[in-house]
Formats: structure tokens, sequence, C-alpha cells
């Protein structure tokens, strides 16, 4: 299997998009483009040529470019099937179990329903990538828009069923706000301690946070932490269902 090469850029407010390269056959796709411009400087940046849009979810800050990025290129739109409707172009509906293959990199798709009912996820393993759009983030999750607590605590436990090396390419640059909302749930946890020092850092000297690593959410990002009895503790559940734990989480996050 090839291994990716990837390219993040950011655009509007706070989001990234990724250009995708499969060396082997120059199939290149973008991941999830809100807008175009920049992702054509960075096809041209690279010298690379767009094939595939892969989309996780409906938001326009996930598939604004998609239609004008096919009509410039052909490339073929690759998006969930529980929610294909919402989908412009779509071409080619994937869901949970499914591979989909960029060029010699293949990627298992899960259906991660949650933020959106039709969410969906690529983990290309040979390449230690996860594109989780606005499931997963640094020391965070995406809001409960469409789906329920129980739905997102099983998206997340299929992420946490992946290898700890694996990196997590989401959807914005969320970090910090997230962080400084972690260590209200969990106060005690040193590796959250640590983490948001170099978080802060980086941030100050405007250098993104993204990506993380599975290993690095599961020690810090508490809605992988629903059990966590040092995080129940603090919330006054010690001992409750950990989707309940999770709901109450996400519920004084959503007002934080």
């Amino acid at each position: 299997m090839s291994h990716l090469e990837i390219k993040q850029i950011p655009v509007l407010n706070d989001n990234y998009v990724y250009l995708a390269h499969c060396p082997d056959t120059d199939d290149t796709a973008i991941v999830d483009p809100a807008v175009v411009g920049p992702v054509l400087d960075g096809l041209k940046e690279m010298g690379w040529t767009l094939t595939h849009i892969l989309n996780t979810h409906h938001h326009a800050d996930h598939t604004g470019g998609n239609l004008e990025l096919k009509e410039a290129t052909g490339c073929t739109i690759v998006g969930p099937r529980a929610d294909r409707d919402r989908i412009p172009g779509i071409d080619v509906e994937v869901g949970d179990g499914d591979t989909y293959k960029l060029g010699k990199a293949a990627a298992k798709v899960f259906d991660v329903p949650g933020h959106t009912k039709g969410h969906i996820a690529y983990w290309f393993e040979d390449s230690d990538a996860l594109f989780c759009g606005d499931t997963l983030f640094v020391m965070g999750c995406g809001r409960l828009f469409e789906g329920t607590p129980a739905q997102m605590v099983n998206s997340l436990a299929k992420f946490d069923a992946l290898p700890d090396q694996t990196h997590v390419y989401c959807a914005h640059e969320y970090t910090q706000s997230n962080g400084r909302f972690a260590l209200t749930v969990e106060p005690q946890n040193q590796a959250l301690i640590d983490l948001m020092a170099e978080v802060n850092d980086k941030r100050a000297r405007d250098i993104p946070t993204v990506p993380s690593t599975l290993g690095q959410e599961r020690a810090t990002n508490p809605f992988l932490r629903p059990t966590s009895p040092d995080l129940q503790s603090t919330v006054g559940m010690l001992g409750a269902d950990p989707v309940d734990v999770f709901a109450e989480v996400r519920r004084r996050k959503d007002s934080f």
C-alpha cells in the first residue's frame, strides 16, 4: 500500500482542509473543501492535480468548494451514503466497513454519527492518518447537532480502537479553547496540564496544534475519557454510566 503525502491548508477562520496525495499513482484528494482558492493554490504549490474530493459531512464549511472544484478539475466526489442527498455533486457513496482506495492508498470508512446524522471518517491505516471531520477534535468533539450522546460515544469508540500513532487530522483549530474546558472537568490530569502548556506556546507563535495523535487524545481528551474516575468525580458522577457522563461533559462544553 502507498503512504500518502499530506498537506494541511488553513482556510476561513479556523478550518483545516487536507490535500492527500498518492505518490505511486499521482491521485490527489482534498478532504472537506470549504473554499476553492486555497485548494487550487495548494495544488499548484505542490505540483499535484486534483482527482478526488473526500467529504466527511454535509456542512457548508466542508462542502462549499465541491461543485466549483468538480467543474474545474472533473474530480470524483466521495461522501457518506447515509447523507448523500446533502453532499453537493456526490459521485461515490461510502459507509461503515467500506474500503475506498485513493490510488494505492486504502481508507477504511467509519459511520460516525453524532455531529450530523450521516457523518463518516476515513482511516488510511498504512499512512497512520485519520480524517475525522468534526467528530473528534484535539481535546474535544463536535457538537451534537443531529445525533445523541449514545451515538457519539459509539462513534468515538471506533476511533478509540485505532493505534496510538494514528494522526488525527481534524477540521478545526479549536484546541486552545477545548483544552481550557478540559481542565475544568479533569484538573488533576498531568498529561492535560503539560499538553496545554505546549498548546499555549504554539498558538502564541501561530503554529497549528493539529494533527494530534490518538495516543495523545486518549490521555487528554475528556470526551474519550468518560470512564476516568477523576473526571467522573469532578462532574459529580462517580460510577455513573459512561454515556451519561459524556452527556454531562458535552452539556458543560456547550455552555462553556
